[in-house]
């Protein structure tokens, strides 16, 4: 099977609501990856920076869905260990989303409820399952999809990357076909903007990088409740696919932020 390339951009925005930005993202060509520090909680940012940087510090290898679900064992353990430095950060926690290239397919792993879609064919479809009570309730038939969208709990996670507990992500391999165009977002994006909306989006942007400012802008038009976290990547032949940097984005680029843990760690 030829293998492709990936062209790809990011951003992130605090939004209109919140001081920090909790969120966490990194895009390049060989990983994207989507955290979102939990609102509500102390440290959202660092367990979404941390989330990140061992992601992005992992080596993949041949069996790429494996590494991301050893890199997911590996952040939980990183969290306790923050923990039993400075007992202060007991509770934070992260979702992640994040799909390992590999010129053919991607190895997805996801805990928590950001978001993985893919249009094709101008049709949006989700691959990631939201790991929500709602979420829960619609997959056992106890309110439908209309009820869940207005439901005053639905983003009440069942399943996230939090100090002291033990959650399994899903796993699993995503075939890609040239033209695919990926998002990955946090719930800032997917929880205030219409499927419809994002998906006219992603179809109608020229290029990555106008689909993400797009996006952005289309949460904040909503209200901008939450931090808005978008990663747009296009499936394109090697031979026309562009020299990209990775981007590293949010908590996980905010060079203030371990130096205020820093301090916080070596304090008497």
């Amino acid at each position: 099977m030829a293998h492709h390339a990936l062209r790809f951009a990011a951003g992130t925005d605090v939004g209109q609501r919140r001081k920090v930005n909790e969120d966490s993202a990194f895009a390049g060509p060989r990983l994207l990856a989507v955290a979102d520090g939990m609102g509500g909680h102390p440290h959202g940012d660092v367990a979404s920076r941390t989330a990140i940087e061992v992601i992005v510090g992992l080596p993949l290898t041949d069996d790429p869905a494996a590494g991301l679900a050893a890199g997911v064992a590996e952040i939980a353990d990183r969290l306790d260990d923050l923990v039993r430095e400075d007992p202060e950060l007991a509770g934070m926690g992260t979702t992640l989303t994040a799909m390992a290239w590999d010129g053919v397919r991607f190895a997805v792993a996801h805990i928590g409820d950001s978001r993985a879609y893919v249009l094709r064919a101008g049709d949006l479809i989700q691959l990631t399952r939201d790991h929500t009570m709602v979420q829960s309730l619609v997959d056992g038939g106890q309110l439908t999809k209309e009820e869940a969208a207005r439901h005053p709990r639905g983003s009440a996670l069942i399943k996230a990357l939090q100090t002291g507990s033990s959650a399994e992500p899903d796993v699993f391999q995503q075939n890609a076909r040239p033209g695919d165009r990926y998002l990955l977002c946090s719930d800032g994006l997917s929880g205030f903007v219409a499927p419809e909306e994002i998906r006219e989006t992603m179809a109608r942007a020229a290029s990555p990088a106008d689909a993400v400012a797009r996006l952005i802008e289309l949460a904040n038009e909503a209200g901008g409740q939450d931090n808005i976290t978008c990663v747009v990547a296009d499936v394109i032949a090697p031979s026309i696919a562009p020299r990209q940097e990775p981007l590293t984005l949010g908590a996980a680029e905010d060079p203030g932020l371990l130096a205020r843990l820093g301090r916080r760690l070596r304090r008497p």
